[in-house]
């Protein structure tokens, strides 16, 4: 990032959400939004050009939508991908499945509250995720269902029984300070857990390592409410 501030790119259609989102964003001392954008071709454009830490993408926009948007800024071909979050009025499976394949980390509701767009935009300018809660639902329910098929073996180095712990909890919609705190050790050792299980699943992110984990029957039953969580056993 540049210095403390978090630089946003705004891109809808809609000019009434850009301000909203504009509102909402910069009111916040550590955020700025730099740009905006009425489609996606601009969006990409301006994305090239400034190199926002963070872009704010919806995804029906006329021209390039913010899906291929996506790709083309933080996709596997982008040679200096940047951080794309999706706000969107659809949450369906398909496009849940398409922005996080395309390297989106992160995906929000255009109603989710101010201090949840906030912390998406906090969480990916900083090489975290968010997936909105409701989102984050129907994507386990989906790979939940995709463990039914048969699957080949996971094709990745076996996590340690604490690493399984931590993937499990993020695999269900909690943050790292949550799951911190459902596990009685320190932030920075969450991270550490998390960082070397994202290497051993060959994964981008920790939106990449939830479905890693569901597609390998890495977690067991249904998301959890956060609250719910309660200790495991001792540091590995």
């Amino acid at each position: 990032m540049t210095g403390m501030t978090i630089r946003v790119l705004l891109a809808d259609d809609q000019s009434t959400l850009r301000a909203a989102y504009r509102m909402i964003l910069d009111s916040q001392p550590d955020i700025e939004v730099v740009a905006e954008a009425a489609d996606g071709t601009s969006a990409v454009a301006e994305a090239r050009r400034l190199r926002p830490d963070v872009c704010l993408l919806d995804i029906r926009m006329p021209g390039v939508d913010g899906l291929e948007a996506t790709r083309l800024l933080a996709g596997p071909d982008a040679a200096q991908p940047l951080k794309v979050v999706i706000a969107t009025t659809f949450d369906l499976d398909e496009y849940v499945h398409r922005a996080l394949h395309n390297g989106a980390c992160g995906f929000v509701l255009k109603d989710c509250s101010p201090a949840l767009l906030i912390e998406a935009v906090r969480a990916a300018a900083v090489g975290d995720s968010l997936i909105s809660p409701s989102v984050t639902v129907r994507l386990l329910r989906h790979m939940a269902g995709q463990r039914a098929r048969p699957v080949a073996p996971p094709p990745f180095e076996p996590l340690t029984p604490r690493e399984q712990d931590v993937v499990a909890m993020v695999a269900k919609g909690l943050t790292n300070d949550e799951v911190a705190t459902a596990l009685h050790v320190t932030l920075s050792t969450v991270k550490t857990h998390l960082a070397n299980s994202q290497r051993k699943l060959g994964a981008r992110n920790r939106v990449e390592v939830a479905a890693r984990a569901w597609q390998h029957g890495l977690v067991r039953g249904p998301a959890v409410r956060r609250a719910a969580v309660g200790p495991s056993r001792a540091d590995a």
